[in-house]
């Protein structure tokens, strides 16, 4: 499986700086569905992602990127990612095809979801809230992923780069999760592990929340202002309530 490749259309114009935000509304709107990035925050695959990384710019011939430069493709396409670090169309072919076939023949024996994250998830919908997965994964994969950790069938919707013009950071992907749940940047929460999914979570106006169960630190995703910091997945539940009447964030 290739995590985030959109290799067939562009799925992002290149570089891209964090978006504008919308201001937060905090308001008495109870919050109705929660928002969840994969990779990194469901779906312990982050290693496994950086090993393709390593085989795919091998097969080509080139030094693997340092380890802040390839933080930086973790959760957004690839295509996007080497783009970013100046790639041509060409090699871009070529280190997608390599990453994939690394990754496919690896997936299913590397990856697994995060301890707590399937309980959190069906402890959500039991309590009636509506749930949705945006990702930067192509559709396919995702849904792979999801299957592989129990989680196939607990999304009321899947919002992947194929769905898209303008992934992660942009404020797309969560906007069409909101219209296909039918509901309110006010009554909602994304939970990501990446400085993209803060950005993208706070450009759309929902709340955020940062996974710090994932590969970043707080020190990492401190620039992405979330509003609530999830030390593990049940720290969710105990902040749903809070986000649902209050008039401002908690410290």
């Amino acid at each position: 499986m290739a995590p985030v490749v959109c290799a067939d259309r562009p799925c992002d114009a290149g570089t891209r700086s964090p978006p504008a935000l919308r201001p937060l509304r905090y308001t008495q709107a109870p919050v109705k569905a929660i928002l969840f990035d994969l990779d990194g925050t469901l779906l312990d695959s982050v290693p496994l992602i950086l090993d393709s990384f390593a085989h795919a710019f091998a097969a080509v011939g080139e030094p693997l990127p340092p380890p802040p430069v390839l933080a930086r493709a973790i959760g957004i396409p690839l295509r996007a990612f080497f783009l970013e670090i100046g790639k041509t169309e060409p090699e871009i072919a070529a280190l997608i095809a390599a990453y994939r076939e690394h990754n496919l023949a690896q997936h299913d024996g590397r990856v697994r979801a995060f301890p707590g994250v399937v309980d959190l998830v069906a402890e959500l919908r039991a309590r009636g809230f509506r749930t949705a997965l945006v990702t930067s994964k192509n559709r396919l994969g995702a849904e792979r992923g999801l299957r592989i950790i129990g989680l196939g069938d607990a999304m009321d919707v899947l919002v992947s780069c194929d769905d898209v013009a303008r992934p992660k950071p942009d404020p797309e992907p969560v906007d069409r999760a909101l219209a296909w749940l039918g509901v309110d940047a006010t009554e909602a929460v994304f939970v990501g592990d990446s400085l993209h999914d803060l950005h993208c979570g706070r450009a759309a106006g929902v709340r955020t929340a940062a996974a710090l169960w994932g590969p970043f630190t707080r020190a990492d995703l401190a620039p992405g202002a979330p509003d609530f910091w999830l030390e593990t997945p049940a720290d969710l539940l105990a902040l749903v309530p809070a986000a649902v009447c209050g008039d401002s964030p908690p410290a």
